[in-house]
């Protein structure tokens, strides 16, 4: 079965075609990061006007490159939930459009389920249930993955995600948007230990994340230092940055995984791409006898194959719309909350 994806939730408009669930046929991204660069961050207005510039095309070479016509199509699948509004609609409307004149079944995706499925086109034998940690710009989430399209959310962010937190300490850094991947270079030359970093206590679950304090204190260090007129050794604290947040990040998880029986670990989202986070949760699962799968950097950010591939497996769940479909831009994962958040 082949699926046609289309993911346009925040600066990428991306179209790929996917044949079940597990092989790429094509994959096609355009970027808008450096015309926001020059902004900071993502303009929610431009971007929606660039999906709409970038959409048609972007479909047309990603069914171009695969080798098929639209006839040739079983499934459309979109990104609907969660994102920028006026971004989504473009996407949505658009495969609305393609379903309603093809007579194709339209699939919805949530963007957070599709990060996940990017590990089923480079894993063959990953099958749920399974422990997944979700770590991007918007979203940090440790969840029980049972089957393709039920998740059971064990923790997740209180306030910033991790990928919010690189993000806006990048911009303070004085680092281009996108930040994160600018953190990252700096980090790998920097000295961790030459700061001290608060750690997060918090009360209930365990599980959670809060990466505000964390972001709030190195905001406040940086203006301080800059009002005083003393330097601050940028690379040393982007180390200490990324130390902190894949320490974090990995303890938690680990402790989830352990606390609830998994011996497999699926680590996605835009933040797995950072080496620091890869390398510390892998060392950690390499430590306690676990399994870590992880997709490549090209299909950590935010891009269609992984949307066409969890809308494979939505399709065989019965999970379709019709031409009432909307965008929502903020959206809970289908499944339900693990009784050890409690």
């Amino acid at each position: 079965m082949r699926i046609l994806g289309i993911e346009s939730s925040c600066d990428e408009t991306a179209a790929a075609v996917v044949e079940d669930g597990r092989h790429i046929l094509s994959n096609v991204i355009a970027s808008q990061a450096s015309e926001h660069m020059q902004y900071g961050g993502v303009v929610p207005e431009l971007a929606s006007r660039r999906h709409c510039e970038n959409i048609l095309p972007v479909v047309r070479q990603a069914l171009d490159d695969a080798g098929l016509t639209l006839n040739e199509i079983d499934g459309i699948a979109v990104t609907y939930a969660p994102g920028l509004i006026g971004a989504l609609l473009v996407g949505v409307s658009f495969a609305k459009g393609l379903a309603m004149m093809s007579g194709k079944p339209l699939i919805p995706v949530h963007h957070t389920e599709g990060h996940a499925a990017a590990n089923y086109l480079v894993h063959p034998d990953l099958e749920p249930p399974y422990l997944g940690i979700i770590v991007s710009g918007g979203h940090t989430r440790i969840a029980e993955v049972l089957d393709y399209t039920t998740f059971r959310t064990v923790g997740k962010t209180r306030d910033d995600a991790a990928g919010e937190c690189f993000d806006k300490c990048a911009r303070a850094m004085g680092f281009p948007y996108p930040g994160g991947v600018h953190v990252d270079q700096a980090a790998r030359r920097g000295d961790a230990s030459a700061f001290r970093l608060p750690k997060t206590k918090m009360e209930g679950n365990p599980y959670d994340f809060s990466f505000s304090g964390l972001k709030t204190y190195i905001v406040n260090l940086l203006h301080t230092a800059d009002q005083r007129g003393e330097s601050v050794n940028k690379e040393d604290l982007a180390a200490a940055l990324q130390q902190e947040i894949a320490r974090v990040v990995t303890e938690k998880t680990v402790a989830a995984a352990k606390a609830l029986g998994y011996r497999q670990i699926a680590l996605s989202g835009g933040v797995s791409a950072n080496s620091g986070v890869r390398n510390a949760l892998l060392a950690a699962c390499e430590k306690n006898g676990f399994t870590l799968c992880m997709p490549p950097v090209a299909l950590c950010g935010d891009n269609a194959a992984m949307i066409a591939a969890q809308g494979y497996y939505n399709y065989l769940a019965g999970i379709t719309a019709d031409e009432t479909l909307n965008a929502v831009a903020s959206k809970e994962l289908r499944g339900e909350t693990a009784g050890i958040c409690s």
